[in-house]
């Protein structure tokens, strides 16, 4: 694959690689850890709520900073800070003396560091790959990402079971170290006189560029809606699984064939090349409303776990495609500013869904609640194609395909 001949991308794809298995491990070993102390799902959401809460507290600051910093070595500083965070939360977890006042400030404190990364990781690819190797970038970060949904839950599973969930998530603190080790071995040239930085204006600089671009803020806005709409399928789902399909077994298979479909989007992400591309990932994110759809319609759990594979397919494919198109049209300057207010936008409206479903449903009714959410997943996926940008912008490139996706010569 021709961007792994790229020595700093490589480094930074295995740190990937290791951080993100890590962080598919952390979810459902933290889970176990704080029912194990206190056995009350209301604590668990208040831990989780903190980590969620600093991570979108600090992201537009990350943006800021990362645009004055080099990338790098903020990228490094931040996972050095979340291999002490975890690694002292599975030491107090390990030890036994752990108690959830605990977990909830370390949780805030790796919602920071992460605050600081996100922002940083578009710059970096920028900085690390031709304009033609990234869409391959993008796929093959993604792809990780989708290995991580399905290996770390299970990886997690089998030493939550076997020696604690603090084992597990010293094997986090673990990977975040060796992810810090890779980021340290890049060589990237930066400007030694650092322009000063004046956040105020920095963080307004990044409006203007965000809000200056119609393509960009009306794919955030239907991405945000689209955040919140979700919560029918991952919220109700479980209850209409309980009901229809014999229980807990049944929603399993439909979020490991989820999971094995965003393996399958990254896949495809590293073989097409859309001449407009924001166009081509609008169009096949309708697809993402069929799990919701297949749920509301009372189909077979087969269908809907197929329906499943092909919204995590779709939804990796867009992802891979306005990665990149943001690295290709983004100034380097304004890049993690603009990728902070994209990230903030996009799940702006997600716990307001999660909230509110359920009320919904109680008086809807679960499958008139589902038919509505899945109607509106369609009609919001092609809203932003309205705007004349979105459908016109091109790829600044069209590079030949990737060797691993190229017919075989006879």
């Amino acid at each position: 694959m021709r961007v792994l001949r790229e020595r700093n991308f490589r480094w930074f794809f295995l740190g990937q690689c290791a951080s993100m298995l890590g962080d598919g491990m952390v979810a459902p070993a933290l889970a176990f850890a704080v029912l194990g102390l206190t056995g009350h799902v209301t604590d668990l959401g208040f831990v989780l709520a903190a980590g969620t809460a600093s991570q979108v507290l600090f992201m537009l600051a990350g943006g800021v900073i990362a645009d004055w910093l080099p990338r790098n070595v903020l990228m490094l500083g931040s996972d050095l800070l979340r291999t002490v965070s975890q690694g002292v939360m599975a030491a107090l977890l390990i030890t036994g003396a752990a108690r959830v006042w605990h977990l909830l400030v370390l949780e805030v404190v790796h919602g920071f560091a992460a605050a600081m990364f996100m922002p940083a990781v578009p710059g970096l690819i920028q900085a690390t790959t031709t304009p033609e190797q990234r869409q391959a970038a993008n796929a093959l970060r993604v792809l990780a990402l989708s290995g991580s949904l399905v290996a770390g839950p299970a990886v997690a599973g089998v030493l939550v079971v076997a020696v604690g969930p603090g084992w597990a998530i010293g094997v986090d603190a673990v990977t975040f170290a060796a992810s810090a080790a890779c980021l340290s071995r890049l060589r990237l040239r930066y400007d030694v006189r650092l322009r000063r930085c004046r956040f105020g204006r920095d963080l307004a600089d990044g409006w203007r560029e965000f809000r200056s671009r119609r393509w960009v803020w009306s794919i955030i806005l239907a991405a945000s809606v689209m955040n919140l709409l979700y919560a029918g399928f991952s919220v109700l789902g479980p209850a209409v699984s309980a009901r229809s399909f014999g229980g807990a077994g049944a929603w399993a298979v439909i979020s490991a064939t989820f999971g094995i479909g965003c393996l399958g989007g990254s896949i495809v992400a590293l073989c097409v090349r859309p001449r407009f591309p924001l166009r081509s990932a609008l169009i096949v994110m309708v697809a993402f409303a069929c799990p919701t759809l297949t749920l509301a319609a009372g189909l077979t759990v087969g269908v809907v776990a197929a329906a499943a594979f092909f919204g995590g397919l779709v939804m990796m494919l867009f992802n891979t495609l306005w990665e990149t198109t943001l690295q290709q049209h983004i100034p380097a300057t304004t890049l993690s500013r603009v990728s902070a207010y994209e990230w903030a936008g996009a799940v702006a409206c997600q716990p307001l869904g999660l909230v509110l479903v359920a009320p919904i449903a109680g008086r809807l009714g679960l499958h008139a609640t589902l038919w509505t959410a899945g109607v509106l997943q369609v009609l919001v996926a092609l809203f932003p194609l309205l705007i004349p940008e979105v459908r016109t912008l091109p790829s600044p490139t069209t590079p030949p395909p990737d060797p691993v996706c190229a017919a075989p010569r006879s």
